[in-house]
């Protein structure tokens, strides 16, 4: 893969981190709920340190990129996506998250299926591998807070 493609691949991606941010973002500011505020100032943050962490990726050799796979445990794919609203419960407000993780991870793996060259490939599978990762974090704090159980 040529330097410029890496770059403009890594730069399409920084571009959807910047996204989720500000989707994050508007929600933090727009939700009531204390807790959901808190939860979507964080998932701020973490797109923002994505967002940072391909950045440096862009100076660097591609080819050196790599992501655990994670596992999809595919919670919220079949999960109406709730409306946003100033009221959103937190529960609905994950099944958002979950559903931006959910898209970013399909347009990856789509880039990846559809990518010309194995270093293409590569990328954008690492690339979808770590919306995997962030959509499995969501997933179980989804599970934790619609299924809480008592242990003892």
């Amino acid at each position: 893969m040529k330097p410029e493609d890496a770059k403009k691949i890594l730069s399409l991606a920084i571009d959807r981190e910047v996204e989720a941010y500000t989707f994050y973002r508007n929600v933090a500011d727009k939700v009531k709920d204390k807790a959901l505020k808190s939860l979507f100032d964080e998932l701020a943050g973490e797109e923002k340190k994505h967002r940072e962490f391909l950045q440096g990726f862009l100076a660097k050799d591609v080819s050196k990129m790599k992501f655990a796979a994670g596992h999809d445990y595919k919670v919220g794919d079949t999960l109406p996506s709730p409306k946003l609203t100033m009221d959103l419960k937190p529960l609905d407000g994950l099944v958002l998250a979950i559903k931006k993780e959910l898209e970013a991870m399909q347009m990856y793996t789509q880039f990846a299926k559809a990518a010309a060259d194995v270093e293409t490939q590569l990328l954008f599978t690492q690339l979808a591998n770590m919306e995997r990762g962030h959509k499995a974090r969501l997933e179980d704090i989804y599970t934790n807070m619609a299924f809480p159980e008592t242990w003892g």
